[in-house]
Order: structure tokens, then sequence, then C-alpha cells
């Protein structure tokens, strides 16, 4: 687990680096800010589309060569991008084309990877290899976009991605040295043989996740949080340079503060032994209080004080959920439930910041953060009473002859 944990982190401060030059070298062909953000909508659409196959595959397969062998060809992808640069060959067209093919490869690398870790821990410390892998992820992200400055300042664009790819081929070299420790669940792949095979994988996941009323909810309270209150790049954004007066170096002062968040956060988060959905709506509508109070902030330093908690809240909230989402599944079905929630997520992604921003646009920054926060609050604490309502029900108990007539019980449904 120590031996993966080092290079996951290794393969996210790459993959962050990646995305940020990419960014970058975008910008730097098309002069369009536009064209940026159809790059990134373009390695993001294979997900919504294929991912449901890619879980499937994962669950098939054995878990090792899986990731090995997808972790290989982001390699390769990333190389082909470096020579390009290099060469002065790469157009908005090849980058699109490869974009497209990174995201492609990351619907079966995505799940593959995140249930590596599982594999190699028993059952019971399954929420804390979660709450690890957060943590990896967030120090990962911050390395990444701070190496992609300096590797470009002093090397170029083609360092940034043949690092990148180097960290791949790290990852890959790796895996295959992997061991399990006593008592974790080992994953062989399924032996589904046959035509039909594909399919009839990828529908069992579909019908397993819309039958779990728990991974529905979670889909629901997740989704709600995504559109209304994650996007905090965009709002705290325009919060910070227009109602607060504050400039570029404020805003990134702010990022600093959810990074951190994000960080103790996942910490947090590895200490969950029995996550829940319930603790992770709870999470999630505190968040939205937190968000409310922080859209009401009268100066960039109160904002500052209430970032921070919302960053924490937000990371444990992500933390448990991760857990359930892959704990809550029988071993076998993981990989496909992988899969929808990808679909579904992709939906939030690309969905999400255009209607935050409609609602920008209406309410201005103070606005939207407040509204969006209510609107979660008040979306998961109207579920949960429904939920109650639903599952507690008087319930008239026959009579027995020497029973008073009518006699009522309260029964709670299991």
């Amino acid at each position: 687990m120590r031996w993966w944990s080092v290079a996951n982190f290794v393969s996210n401060a790459g993959t962050w680096m990646q995305l940020t030059v990419q960014n970058l070298l975008v910008l730097q062909i098309t002069g369009s800010a536009a064209a940026t953000g159809l790059s990134m909508s373009v390695q993001a659409a294979p997900a919504l589309l294929i991912s449901v196959f890619g879980g499937a595959a994962v669950d098939r397969w054995p878990r090792k060569l899986t990731a090995a062998v997808s972790q290989a060809l982001l390699g390769a992808v990333a190389f082909v991008t470096a020579l390009m640069v290099a060469l002065d060959r790469l157009d908005v067209t090849s980058l699109m084309l490869l974009a497209a093919v990174t995201g492609v490869i990351a619907t079966v690398d995505g799940p593959a990877c995140s249930l590596l870790g599982n594999d190699l821990v028993p059952p019971q410390d399954v929420p804390s290899a979660i709450g690890v892998g957060a943590l990896v992820h967030q120090a990962g992200r911050l390395t990444g976009a701070a190496l992609a400055g300096v590797t470009v300042g002093f090397l170029g664009t083609a360092a940034a991605y043949a690092a990148n790819g180097l960290s791949f081929l790290f990852v890959a070299s790796v895996i295959p040295f992997l061991r399990p420790a006593r008592g974790a669940v080992k994953h062989t792949g399924a032996v589904k043989r046959g035509a039909d095979a594909d399919t009839m994988t990828v529908r069992e996941g579909l019908a397993f996740f819309a039958r779990r009323p728990r991974l529905l909810a979670l889909a629901g309270v997740t989704g709600v949080s995504a559109v209304f209150g994650r996007n905090y790049q965009l709002t705290l954004a325009v919060l910070v340079t227009g109602p607060l007066a504050g400039g570029a170096g404020s805003f990134g002062t702010v990022s600093t503060v959810l990074a951190v968040g994000g960080i103790v956060g996942a910490v947090l988060g590895a200490r969950l032994r029995r996550p829940s959905v319930r603790i992770v709506g709870a999470l999630a509508a505190l968040g939205g209080l937190l968000q409310v109070v922080a859209g009401l902030s009268p100066s960039l330093a109160v904002l500052l004080v209430m970032v921070l908690p919302m960053a924490v809240v937000e990371s444990v909230s992500d933390t448990a959920g991760t857990a359930v989402l892959q704990t809550d599944p029988p071993a076998h079905m993981r990989g496909r439930v992988l899969g929808v929630w990808g679909s579904i997520g992709t939906v939030w992604s690309l969905g999400g910041p255009p209607a935050l921003g409609l609602l920008m646009e209406l309410a201005g920054a103070r606005g939207a953060l407040i509204a969006g926060g209510l609107i979660i609050a008040g979306s998961i604490g109207a579920g949960h009473l429904l939920r109650e309502r639903r599952f507690t029900a008087p319930v008239a108990v026959r009579a027995k002859d020497a029973d008073v007539p009518e006699r009522a019980a309260l029964g709670t449904a299991a």
C-alpha cells in the first residue's frame, strides 16, 4: 500500500501538470479561451458515453493487469504529444484527438486504479485506504500545478508531457510487484464468456445501481452538491475579484486555503470506519450552510476564515461518499458501479459550470453562493424528511381475542 500510494502520488502530480500545461498549450496555439474549454470537454466526453463499458472491463479482467496496461497506454499518449510538441507538429485537431484518446483510456484506468488500492488491504481497512487515496490526490494536484510552471519555464512544454509519460510508466512498473496484505480480498476477474458477455455485464451494472436506494440517494446528494456547491474556482473567483475588490493574488490565497482544507479533510476522512450516505448528506448540507455564510462575507479576511471549514467538510464528504460507492456493491460488481458513476459524474461536470454561470448572471456571485447553499441544504433536508415519512408509518395490528380492538402500533420498515 505504501508503494502504491507513492506511485499514485507521482501519477497524480504528472496528470495535473499535464492538464495545466494542456490548457496553456491550447491558449498558445489558438488564443481562444473557448477552445481551451472545448479541449477539456473533449477529454471528459468519453466518460459520458462509454464509462459503463470501461467499468465492465475492470470487473472482467485481472485488476493489476488492467491498471498496468492502461497506465502504459496513457504514458504512450503523453510521449506522442511530447514528440509532436518538440517537432512543432501539434495543431488543434491533433490535440483534440489525443485528448479524446486519453479520455477513452481513462474510462478503464480510473476505476481500475481506484479499486486496485482497495484490493491491497483487508475489507475493514478499505475506508482508510480510500482516505489515503484522497489525500494523495490532493497532494498530487498541488504538486502538479506547481511543477507545471517550473517545468515549462525551464525545460519547455514538451518536457512537461514527457515527465507525465514517465510518471505513468513508473506506476505501470510498480504494479506487478504489489502484494496484498493478509486478509485482502483477491480479485481475479470474471469468467463470463460469449458474444453477449459485454452487453449483459453492462446491463447488470446499470440494473444493480438502479435497484440500490443507497446509491441513488448518494447520486442525488452528490449531484446537487456538485452543481450548486463544488465549483468554487468559478464562484469564489468572481466573488473575490468582484464584490470583494481583490486581485489574482487574493484569489491565489483563497485557492491555497481550499487546497489545504482538502488535505485536512482527506486526513479526517481516512479515519472514518463506517461511512454512510447519512454522513455524506449531513456533511454536504453543512457545507451548503457554510457556503451561504461565505457568500455573505463582508471582506476577504472573513471569506478566508469560512473557506477552510468549507473545504474540510467537502473533502470529508467526498471521501465518505467514495467509500460508500466502492464498498456498498459486492466485489465482483464494483467496476461496473464505478462505470455507471463515471457517466453520471460527467453529466454534473459538464452541466454544472454552465448552470452555475447562468445563476451568477441572474443573481451575482453572492447570490449564487447563497442560493446554491440554500438549495443544497434544503434539498438534502427535504429528502431526509421524505425518507423518514416513507419508512415510518402507523401500522394497524389485528386484535386477538383477549386484546384491545383496533390497537395501533408504530412499525419501522427495515
